[in-house]
C-alpha cells in the first residue's frame, strides 16, 4: 500500500494546535507534574487496518483491535507510555500505573473519547526467552490513534507535556499527521504472491502429535474420573514455516473477511514479532457503567447444508458432556462477579454462537458496575476462566505446567484496552498466532469433561487450527 503525499493546506492547523498544546502545557506548571495532552481530530472514513498496515515504521510497537459485527476498530502505533511488569502481581502492578497515567491525561479539546490505554498479558506470569518479544503484562499508550466507530472516524494524537517541553514542534508534527490521514488513500490491493493462495484444508498433524493429544485426553479422562479436575482444556501449538516471511497485510484481512463475528486483532513485539488472531471470546466489555461478558464453551462443526448445520446446533445444544462443560464456565463466571460485588444477569439455556467453521454454546452475561471498580481488578479475577483452563482452576493451570510441552505465552490470555472513563473491551487471546519473519506458532485447544472422546477432542483442535492456517497461507 501507499500514501498519497500530504495536502498542503496542513499547516493552517497549526496555530489551534499549538493554542491547545499551551493549554495542556499550563495544567503541568499549575501542578508541576508532566501531563498526557490528547488531542482529537476528525477524519473522512477511512480503514484503520489499512492505516496501521501503510504508516507505522519498521520497530515502530503497534496494536490492532477490531470488532467488525460492532463496526469499530482502533490502530494505534508509536509507542508513548510503552511499561511491562512480571511476578505475581502483574495484574495489580499495570493497574496501579494505569490510574496513575489516567489522572495526568487532559482531552483537548474536552470530550469523553481516547485515548485508548493498550494492556495484554501472559497466560502464566513468566514467559519463556523464546517469547522474550512480549512480556507477562504490558501497558502501552501510543502516539497515533485512528479510531472508526461505525460512521464516525477520529484520529487521537497524544503527547506528554512537561513545564520545559517545546511545543511548536509537537504542533508541527501533528498538523503534518493529520493532513496525511486526511489525504490517505491505500493503493489498490497488489496481487498475492504465489503460495499465498488460501486454502480450506485443515492443517495435518503428524501421526506422534495425534497419539500424544490422544494419550492426554486419556490422562486427563483418568484424572477427572479420580475426582482431580471437573475438567481440563488442554492445547497444541503447531510450528510451521514459511520461505517467504508471514505477512500481516494478508493475514488480518483475511481474518477479518472470513470471521466478522469474531475480535480480530494484533500485537507487536521486539524483533519484528506479532501476536495476530480473530478470538470469538469476550472476556469482559464495559460501557457507560454496564458491564457484558461471555461464557464462552462447548463446540461442533457447522454443517455443509442448512438442514445439517441446524442438526449440528441442536445436538451441541442437547449433549451432556457439551452442557456440562458450557455450565462449569457459566458458574465460575458468576462467582468471581458476585464475589466482585455485582449483580450477574443472563438468560437459561446457552444460545449458539455460529462462526464460519465452528459454533459454540454462548451465554452473554451483564452486570451494573459500580464507578469505583477497576476494569483490570475484573480482568484478573476472571482470568483464566474454565473455558480455557479448567476447574478447579489451580489444580488445572498446575497440570497445563505440566503436561504442555511449550509455553501458552500470551495464548488464552487477556488483552485489550481501557479508556480515561470507565470504558473498556477485553477479549481471550485464543485462535491466535505468534509470528516472526518466515515462522509461526499456531494455537488451539480443546476442554476436557466427563464423556469426552478423545478422537472428537482431536478433530475440535485440528479444526480450530484451520482459522489460522487458512489465513496465513
Amino acid at each position: 500500500m501507499t500514501v498519497a503525499p500530504s495536502r498542503s493546506n496542513t499547516l493552517p492547523q497549526y496555530s489551534p494546535i499549538l493554542r491547545a498544546l499551551k493549554t495542556g502545557q499550563r495544567l503541568a506548571r499549575q501542578t508541576n507534574a508532566e501531563r498526557i495532552a490528547s488531542l482529537s481530530f476528525p477524519l473522512p472514513q477511512l480503514d484503520p487496518l489499512a492505516v496501521l498496515l501503510t504508516l507505522p515504521t519498521a520497530g515502530q510497537r503497534q496494536c490492532y483491535f477490531e470488532s467488525p459485527s460492532r463496526g469499530q476498530a482502533i490502530a494505534a502505533w508509536d509507542a508513548l507510555i510503552d511499561e511491562s511488569f512480571s511476578g505475581r502481581d502483574r495484574f495489580q502492578a499495570a493497574r496501579h500505573s494505569l490510574e496513575t497515567w489516567q489522572a495526568r491525561v487532559k482531552s483537548l479539546p474536552d470530550r469523553r473519547e481516547g485515548p485508548y490505554f493498550f494492556c495484554s498479558f501472559s497466560f502464566f506470569d513468566t514467559l519463556t526467552p523464546a517469547l522474550a518479544g512480549f512480556a507477562p503484562a504490558t501497558l502501552l499508550l501510543t502516539r497515533w490513534q485512528v479510531v472508526r466507530y461505525r460512521h464516525r472516524c477520529t484520529l487521537i494524537a497524544n503527547v506528554r507535556l512537561s513545564p520545559q517541553t517545546r511545543l511548536a514542534p509537537l504542533a508541527r508534527t501533528i498538523a503534518e499527521q493529520v493532513g496525511k490521514l486526511q489525504a490517505f488513500t491505500p493503493a489498490q490491493r497488489p496481487v498475492e504472491l504465489a503460495g499465498w493462495g488460501e486454502s480450506d484444508r485443515q492443517p495435518q498433524l503428524s501421526d506422534p502429535v495425534r497419539l500424544a493429544l490422544q494419550q492426554k485426553v486419556r490422562q486427563t479422562l483418568g484424572a477427572i474420573e479420580a475426582q482431580q479436575l471437573q475438567k481440563q482444556v488442554i492445547a497444541h501449538a503447531l510450528d510451521v514455516t514459511r520461505r517467504d516471511a508471514f505477512r500481516r497485510e494478508v493475514a488480518l484481512p483475511r481474518l477479518r473477511s472470513r470471521y466478522p463475528d469474531c475480535y480480530i486483532f494484533s500485537l507487536s513485539g521486539a524483533q519484528d514479532s506479532h501476536f495476530i488472531g480473530a478470538s470469538p471470546e469476550r472476556l469482559l466489555s464495559i460501557r457507560q457503567g454496564r458491564l457484558v461478558t461471555d461464557a464462552l464453551a462447548g463446540s461442533a462443526p457447522r454443517g455443509q447444508t442448512a438442514a445439517a448445520d441446524f442438526a449440528l446446533g441442536q445436538q451441541l445444544l442437547n449433549t451432556p458432556k457439551e452442557q456440562r462443560e458450557h455450565q462449569l464456565v457459566l458458574d465460575f463466571i458468576v462467582r468471581q462477579l458476585e464475589a466482585a460485588g455485582l449483580t450477574p444477569c443472563y438468560s437459561t439455556p446457552p444460545g449458539l454462537l455460529r462462526l464460519s467453521n465452528i459454533q459454540h454454546l454462548h451465554t452473554p452475561i451483564g452486570a451494573d458496575l459500580p464507578h469505583q471498580l477497576s476494569p483490570l481488578a475484573l480482568v484478573e479475577s476472571l482470568h483464566p476462566t474454565p473455558a480455557v483452563a479448567g476447574v478447579p482452576t489451580r489444580a488445572a493451570c498446575e497440570l497445563i505446567r505440566q503436561s504442555e510441552t511449550c509455553d501458552r505465552g500470551l495464548y488464552a490470555a487477556p488483552l485489550g484496552w481501557v479508556d480515561p472513563y470507565g470504558n473498556s473491551e477485553f477479549i481471550v487471546g485464543i485462535r491466535s498466532a505468534l509470528i516472526q519473519n518466515q515462522r509461526a506458532r499456531l494455537y488451539a485447544g480443546a476442554g476436557i469433561v466427563a464423556g469426552s472422546d478423545p478422537e472428537k477432542e482431536l478433530a475440535e483442535i485440528q479444526l480450530k487450527l484451520q482459522a489460522l492456517a487458512n489465513a496465513l497461507g
